[in-house]
């Protein structure tokens, strides 16, 4: 149980990293609950780590009815997430990268973090738990649902914001989705001598 908990807190560190070292300086966003939060950084300058919190509360609350195992680890798995984000946000701009690679180092580090979590049965967020929940009743890989859920978002994304660099975000959301399946797809790993 102390290594699912600490295995969650690293999670939360790579997913905070991806966000604030490559995303955040780049004005990309990406998809899920992360995507609608930094919507409402750029357009209103709200904390991205409190939206998270905000916008997930009655996806939590449906998630409870369904599968009370499923909320309690990935309450605690939004609640590190958003803590780290916010915590780590001084790395916004420590470095400055071109577009096209925050966007691929972003996507590979905050999926890294995601990946972890889902291999432990926790949700950094309420749309991962929404599809975490429905690749368990449908055998569908889940990042492949990830990839669905959130390249719709980055779509409403451009709609609203009207920036095309946006469209950068899909690279970001393919590297999360990507290294998301990729580390769910197996159950161990055996490591031969």
């Amino acid at each position: 149980m102390k290594r699912k908990w600490i295995m969650i807190g690293i999670g939360g560190i790579f997913i905070g990293t991806g966000i604030n070292l490559f995303i955040l300086p780049s004005h990309i966003i990406n998809g899920g609950v992360f995507g609608i939060s930094l919507l409402l950084k750029y357009l209103l300058g709200f904390k991205v780590g409190i939206s998270i919190v905000c916008i997930n509360i009655p996806i939590y609350l449906s998630a409870l009815k369904h599968n009370r195992s499923y909320f309690y680890n990935s309450l605690y798995g939004l609640i590190v997430t958003s803590l780290t984000i916010d915590f780590l946000f001084p790395l916004n701009g420590v470095m400055d990268l071109p577009v096209i690679v925050s966007a691929l180092l972003g996507g590979l580090t905050i999926g890294l973090g995601v990946g972890i979590m889902l291999r432990h049965n926790t949700c950094p967020g309420g749309i991962d738990l929404l599809a975490f929940l429905l690749s368990k009743w449908t055998s569908i890989n889940i990042g492949f649902l990830i990839f669905l859920i959130d390249t719709s978002i980055v779509l409403i994304g451009l709609c609203v914001v009207g920036d095309r660099s946006l469209i950068y975000s899909f690279v970001t959301v393919g590297g999360v989705s990507m290294t998301a399946g990729l580390l769910t797809s197996f159950r161990s790993i055996v490591y031969l001598r």
